[in-house]
This record gives structure tokens, C-alpha cells and sequence, in this order.
């Protein structure tokens, strides 16, 4: 006979098996990775703009601190293995997390781990969840910028390439993914 084991979720008291936890974590990755190929290089910096900083805050919304790291590390995982889950624009596998891009696909886990840890101590509300996500972005920019730094030898020219360019686009990213988990998680609590 088979023990199945099973992790309690909220205060429901929902169960899920190892089974479909593994599932679901399988599934975020793979969401970010759709979100990746949404992408949209730009001439004047390395870094393409993407949509997989919103994939990310919204598996770590979504499905809290410890699957959203998980689904993340799985993530980089499948990247580094060379299936095509990164962003076209670069070259793939362990030439991207070693390119200009590779400090925020490395932060990716902890972002993800960082905004659900945020979003599970707390009521379930759109401005909890737009401090969390803005945590996120705080957690892949440092992360990003600082890798910049190093690859490019310039602090000023990591800021340039990395962020200015950037930041409106991740406002609208962080307000989306602030939305669709909020309604999210009101529309799937347990009753």
C-alpha cells in the first residue's frame, strides 16, 4: 500500500497530494516560460523587455513562498538544461544565465519566494499584493543591476541599460499582477 503525502494549504483546510503539488509547480514554470517568449528586444540595451518579471510575481502571488521559489528554481532548471523556456531574444541554456540577462533570471527564485512570503502574512488585498510585487522587482533589479555591474564593468552603464529603460513597463507589470492575484486567490479561497 502506497502513503500518499499531503500538505495543507490556508486555512481551509484543502490538502493537496505530492502529486499535485509537483503539478502545479511544473505549471508555473511553464507559465513563466510562456511569459518569456513575449518579448521585445530593444536597440539600445541587452536587456529585452519581457513578460517574465509579471510571470514571476504572480506564481509568487498566486502560489506563496515556497512553490513559487520552487516553480522558479524548476525555471532555471529547465533553462540551463536548454529547453527553450528563456527569452528568444537571447542565446539559451547556460549562455543566458551567464549573459547580461543572468542576474535576473538568478534573482527570479527569491523574487518569486519574497512576494508570496509577503502576500501569505497578510489579508488577501490589491495593496498588499502591489507591496509585494513592488519587493519582487526591488529583489530582480538588484539583482539584475548588480550582475550588469560586473558583466559591464559600469554601475552607470548597468542603471542605463537595466532600468530606466524599464521602469513604466514594470509599474503596469506589478498593478496587472497586483489585479489578476487578488481576484485570484478571492475567487479560489476556501470556503
Amino acid at each position: 500500500m502506497t502513503k500518499t503525502t499531503t500538505q495543507t494549504l490556508g486555512s481551509g483546510g484543502r490538502t493537496l497530494d505530492l502529486a499535485q503539488q509537483g503539478a502545479i509547480i511544473i505549471g508555473a514554470s511553464l507559465f513563466v516560460a510562456v511569459c518569456a517568449r513575449v518579448s521585445l528586444p530593444l536597440p539600445f540595451t541587452p536587456v529585452p523587455l519581457t513578460l517574465q518579471n509579471f510571470g514571476v510575481l504572480l506564481v509568487g502571488l498566486t502560489l506563496g513562498s515556497r512553490r513559487g521559489f520552487a516553480a522558479l528554481l524548476l525555471y532555471l532548471a529547465e533553462g540551463a538544461a536548454g529547453l527553450p523556456v528563456f527569452s528568444i531574444a537571447g542565446l539559451g541554456g547556460i549562455a543566458q544565465l551567464l549573459g547580461p540577462t543572468g542576474g535576473y533570471l538568478f534573482a527570479y527564485p527569491l523574487a518569486a519566494g519574497i512576494t508570496g512570503l509577503i502576500m501569505e502574512r497578510g489579508a488577501t488585498t490589491f495593496a498588499r499584493a502591489a507591496i509585494a510585487s513592488i519587493f519582487g522587482e526591488i529583489v530582480l533589479f538588484a539583482g539584475g543591476i548588480t550582475w550588469l555591474t560586473v558583466y559591464t564593468h559600469s554601475f552607470a552603464l548597468a542603471i542605463r541599460y537595466g532600468l530606466y529603460w524599464f521602469i513604466f513597463a514594470e509599474v503596469i507589470k506589478v498593478m496587472w499582477a497586483a489585479a489578476i492575484a487578488t481576484g485570484w486567490q478571492r475567487f479560489f479561497k476556501p470556503q
